[in-house]
């Protein structure tokens, strides 16, 4: 299994986190495989050290794999989390209240969106 964290907005607007597991399947030499998921594109991000965005939704459903630098993530209702390098976010806020996002190491932070369709 890979536990993915979900940032999302309920009926109220207000972002939320919750953790899930995808489940693997053993395909023997090549090791444990999710199923297929069709993703509409993908983008390479660099941000600097001091990098602090306050409330904004995502720009699309998408997930957010960080290569390098870790994070804090903000919901509108003042729930913070840390997540560091190796970490897999599923963002779909694009309505509602939004989340921060702030780098909380003192280098450059690389990620790579999987936008979804």
């Amino acid at each position: 299994m890979i536990t993915i964290t979900r940032v999302y907005s309920d009926a109220n607007g207000e972002s939320h986190f919750e953790d899930f597991e995808v489940p693997l399947k053993n395909n023997g030499d090549i090791g444990f495989l999710s199923d297929d998921e069709p993703v509409k594109s993908i983008v390479f991000r660099e941000v600097s050290p001091s990098y602090d965005y306050d409330f904004h939704n995502a720009p699309d459903r998408q997930y957010i794999v960080l290569l390098e630098g870790g994070v804090e993530i903000e919901t509108s209702l003042g729930e913070k989390r840390t997540f560091n390098t190796g970490s897999i976010l599923l963002v779909e806020d694009t309505t509602g209240k939004g989340h921060k996002t702030k780098n909380i190491e003192p280098k450059l932070r690389k990620s790579i969106f999987i936008k979804l369709i």
